[in-house]
């Protein structure tokens, strides 16, 4: 049973699956904690231990082996904590149940498991790639409510139906009476349909406020573990060159290219001086209601007399530190770049923890874009504006756009009416990896209502309009260009007003609960005690 609860967690994570398998996934794992909660034993506890851990295994196995490609080491680490994560609020749920009753023991399940995917997305070492709400990315039509709700509340949806079915089974299997269990059917077929009908009328009905403005997004295709090492920065920028020319025209109004493109020493004080930054600046002067939004690793320097970052390195044996960025620049006709530094790093790839502090945690950095480090990051997410007519545009790069809540900072607090997501997928090759990563920015178009325009060095490269429908898209391993009419838009959906505010609720809920069945142990004991040795004293 354990074995099949893996299984069935899988499929929806592939381009072919569907999200809806989810709502049985987790019926096979709740029938062995049900088996396993026979007597008020220590045993059935340990017992039941090992099954939530290889359920967990076997989805993340089968979810995310693509890592490998990347890093091997990389594949242990996500099944390390992702196998963490996904058992812990399992077992709390067990403890709860067991000492405060099964109705506010299926209750903790729930606020835990959602509790623990909110506090997966907020701590410094985090792969949130298969939270049970992202399993719905292929079934947009079926979630226009994340709008409201967020990916917590695909999650919300997941467990409750889990539990219903779960519920519904046992009443079925001890009464065979349909009157005795019909009314609990209604409820599991309610709880999937209302919310399935209310997101269809919402797609179907939903229509963009007309605020057009063109798009070329651009796909060079290069190898990422040649790209840092072995290709001239000069050649990558006349293939990219060579693709704007193809979809580029007087009407474009952003011109979009891949996370760290531009990688041969960009030194903030010397940007402007840059060949490469200037042979862009070129290239946009032919068009000047042109923005280039494109990915460079930066480089900024520290003066003997500067404060340094947690992330300062010192240049060789010299006095001088640095910092190195994954950033994103915007290049335009006004004369100046604008700049943001990627923050959500990439555990131990892009950051590891106590970088400076630990000569271990340098040595166990992976090596993902020629060079070992750390890199700096910037404290609040910021905007594009364009010089024409101050439009912003969120730029979010790769890894930050699995994290909804995150994404809801551009537009919430610095007013972004698209986004703007460069990546680089090719480190996995041509697996379920890059697929995955795309379908993610369906639902941030989604929760934010806002068209998205994204470009991938290799991958898939798409237009996503606010619906979370995609325009147009390239395929794996093409060197192209698309270009395409997207709306903007200002209106700020109630999630991005409030966030992630079911994992707040969650978080508060699972704490009564657990101290609930902790006092209720511990009292329940005692009396127990007290009881026992009052029979003893009667038997004296």
């Amino acid at each position: 049973m354990a074995v099949l609860s893996g299984l069935l967690l899988a499929p929806a994570y592939f381009q072919w699956g569907t999200g809806f398998i989810m709502f049985i996934a987790l019926v096979p794992l709740l029938w062995v904690e049900e088996d396993c909660s026979g007597t008020r034993s220590k045993g059935p506890s340990v017992k039941f231990f090992w099954y939530p851990v290889l359920v967990f295994m076997i989805f993340n196995l089968l979810t995310v082996w693509w890592v490998k490609n990347s890093v091997f080491i990389g594949i242990i680490a996500a099944l390390v904590v992702n196998t963490t994560y996904m058992t812990a609020p399992f077992l709390l749920f067990h403890y709860v149940k067991r000492h405060a009753g099964p109705r506010l023991g299926y209750l903790s399940l729930i606020v835990l498991w959602i509790s623990f995917e909110y506090l997966f997305l907020n701590v410094q070492v985090t792969f949130p790639w298969i939270l049970l709400g992202n399993a719905f990315a292929n079934d947009i039509q079926f979630v226009q409510w994340y709008e409201i709700t967020g990916t917590l509340g695909g999650t919300l949806w997941v467990l409750v139906v889990n539990v219903l079915i779960f519920r519904l089974l046992l009443v079925m299997l001890r009464h065979s009476n349909f009157n005795r269990w019909k009314g609990r059917l209604s409820l599991v077929f309610g709880v999937i349909l209302i919310p399935v009908i209310i997101s269809l009328v919402r797609f179907y009905t939903y229509e963009e406020e007309y605020k057009p403005y063109d798009f070329a997004v651009l796909q060079p295709n290069i190898d990422p573990w040649q790209k840092f090492v072995v290709l001239p920065q000069s050649e990558q920028t006349d293939r990219l060159l060579n693709l704007a020319d193809s979809v580029v025209s007087a009407n474009t109004d952003y011109i979009v290219a891949p996370e760290t493109f531009i990688n041969n020493s960009v030194w903030h004080h010397t940007i402007n001086v840059h060949p490469e930054i200037n042979r862009l600046k070129q290239f946009v002067k032919r068009y000047p209601d042109a923005k280039f939004i494109i990915g460079a690793m930066t480089f900024k320097r520290y003066d003997p007399d500067d404060s340094l970052s947690p992330t300062a390195k010192k240049i060789g044996s010299g006095e001088f530190y640095y910092d190195s960025f994954n950033s994103a620049l915007q290049i335009d006709n006004s004369g100046k770049i604008q700049m943001y530094h990627k923050s959500l790093l990439v555990t131990g790839a892009e950051w590891m923890p106590a970088f400076n502090r630990f000569e271990l945690m340098r040595k166990l950095a992976v090596d993902l874009g020629g060079i070992t480090r750390s890199h700096g990051t910037q404290e609040e997410r910021s905007v594009f504006v364009s010089p024409q007519d101050g439009l912003k545009v969120a730029p979010v790069i790769c890894w930050e756009s699995v994290f909804g809540e995150y994404v809801t900072d551009y537009i919430k607090d610095k007013g972004a009416e698209f986004i703007i997501i460069i990546t680089n997928d090719g480190w996995w090759k041509d697996t379920p990896g890059h697929r995955q990563h795309n379908s993610y920015a369906h639902l941030r178009a989604i929760e934010t209502r806002r068209s998205i325009a994204r470009s991938a060095n290799t991958g898939i490269s798409s237009l996503i309009n606010q619906r979370g429908e995609e325009i147009t898209r390239t395929g794996w391993w093409e060197r192209t260009a698309i270009s395409g009419m997207l709306n903007a838009n200002d209106h700020l959906t109630f999630y991005v007003r409030y966030g992630d505010y079911i994992g707040r609720i969650s978080a508060f809920l699972s704490v009564l609960l657990v101290l609930y069945a902790f006092v209720r142990k511990n009292a329940l004991n005692k009396a127990f005690n007290k009881s026992k040795k009052s029979g003893k004293n009667r038997k004296k």
